[in-house]
This record gives structure tokens, sequence and C-alpha cells, in this order.
């Protein structure tokens, strides 16, 4: 790296350091940064200095540049630990504020995909409850759970209950072990339009079968917004399973959730 390397990346530095102070203590979400040009003016450096650190706060998900406008504040990156809790209790756990929108609540026959997630027949009926996951008022996720009817025959009646695994567990149905598969794919139309997605489309999608003992309690399928979710795995060292999974021939397709703009109203 030669002198003028050197100085350069040391002036990147300085920008950077300056912009995330700035952020931590005078800036809130959505507000934009100083331009390039009052930063190139503040700092005595070149456009190019100025857009390294740039870059690398877009890059960990500090700033976001929306084309045309600027760049702004980005709200807020959770990092969720893969543990059979509810998203609600994901996000109370990182300091974050959880909430629900309510997409859609029925009670009906079981596809042929749910029926395998819950080791059900066919057509066997099913309560399906989707909903649009916040965490301190931000989307994150869109996120679609059917549980069997004839376990919790009323869970429906007096609406969507705050939580879904409290009921399984008030039930004495509480979920003792689950499977999590994991997959990157691109937004639907509908799923950008749900998560607040302008300009990035990468999400997440998760399929859950969540058990209480040997009975398949739960089945979840959600959809992450890429750009503000990540996933921490604790490893430890290989066990014996405590339960066999069952026998596949092939992984199951994801079953892409897309609700209707009438079943977001």
């Amino acid at each position: 790296m030669t002198p003028q390397q050197a100085a350069r990346r040391h002036k990147h530095l300085v920008v950077r350091d300056y912009l995330a102070e700035l952020i931590a203590t005078e800036l809130e979400v959505g507000d934009a940064v100083p331009s390039e040009r009052a930063l190139t003016e503040r700092f005595d450096v070149s456009r190019m200095t100025v857009r390294q650190a740039l870059d690398a706060l877009v890059a960990e998900g500090t700033l976001v540049r929306e084309q045309g406008r600027g760049t702004f504040v980005a709200p807020r990156h959770a990092d969720f630990e893969m543990r059979l809790t509810t998203f609600g209790e994901e996000a109370r756990r990182r300091g974050l504020e959880p909430g629900a929108e309510v997409l859609e609540a029925t009670t009906g026959p079981a596809s042929p995909r749910v029926a395998r997630g819950l080791d059900l027949d066919v057509g066997a009926p099913v309560h399906h409850v989707a909903r649009l996951r916040t965490a301190d008022d931000t989307p994150m996720s869109i996120e679609s759970s059917w549980i069997p009817a004839h376990l919790a025959p009323g869970l429906l009646t007096d609406g969507v209950p705050d939580s879904l695994y409290a009921v399984l567990r008030a039930l004495d149905l509480a979920p003792t072990w689950g499977e999590d598969t994991l997959q990157a794919a691109d937004a639907t139309p509908d799923e950008a339009r749900l998560l607040g997605m302008t300009t990035q489309r990468a999400v997440m999608r998760t399929q859950r079968r969540s058990y209480a003992g040997q009975t398949a309690v739960m089945y979840t399928q959600s959809t992450f917004r890429g750009d503000r979710y990540s996933v921490f795995v604790p490893l430890r060292e290989a066990r014996p399973m405590l339960v066999p999974r069952p026998a596949r021939t092939a992984p199951p397709v994801p079953e892409v959730l897309t609700p209707t703009p009438e079943g977001a109203s």
C-alpha cells in the first residue's frame, strides 16, 4: 500500500466514523445523511473517499440508498436466533417492539403441502392465520401458520390471538421440538409491497414444523426481508436425534405466500 493509499483509507475511516456517530446521536430512522458534496467539503477529501465510507455503511445495513432521492438512515437490522419461539418473543429479546397486521384468518381444508407438513390427511380441517410481522413498526416478515382444527377447535372464535404458541401451551400442546428449512429467493410483487421493499428484492423463506412430542401442532411458512433480517444459529457437537425424522423421497418445495390486496385490508 502506497502512502497515498494509506492516507485515503484513513480519511475514509474518519468519514465513516463521523457518519456512524451522527447516526447514533442525532439522526433518526429515515433521516437523510449529509450529501456527498457536503462531506467532501467538510473533510477536504475526494468524492471517491466519501462514497467508500457511505458504501461501507450501506453494506452493513446502517444506511439505505434510494434512487434519485439520496442516502438515509436505515431501520434497525434484526439478528434473530433460530429457536423454538415466536417472532414476538424473539423481537422482545432483541429490545424490539413486535407488531402484527392480520392478513387472513380462516378455517378450511388442508392442501396437500399443508397436510404433509402437519401429518394430516389432505382436506382435513385446519386453521390458517397469515400476518404481516413488524419490529419497531418496520415490516419484517409475512408469516402464514396452519394448526390442525381438532387440536384447537376454538382458536379463531374470538379473533386471532396475539400468540398462537401461547394458545397451544394453554392446551398442553407446547411445542417441544421442530424443523426449520431456509431458502433464499426474490420477493414477489405482493411480498415487496407488503414488506415495503423498494430497491432490494432479496428475501429469505423459512418453513417450520413444530411438534409437541410426536404430534405436529403447527406448520409455518415465513418470508423475511433480506435487508432487515439475519439468522443467528448456535452450534454444538453432534448428538443423536431425539426424534428421528420421517424418511422422505425428496425435500418439499416451498409454498410461496402471496396475499392479495383484499386480504391485506
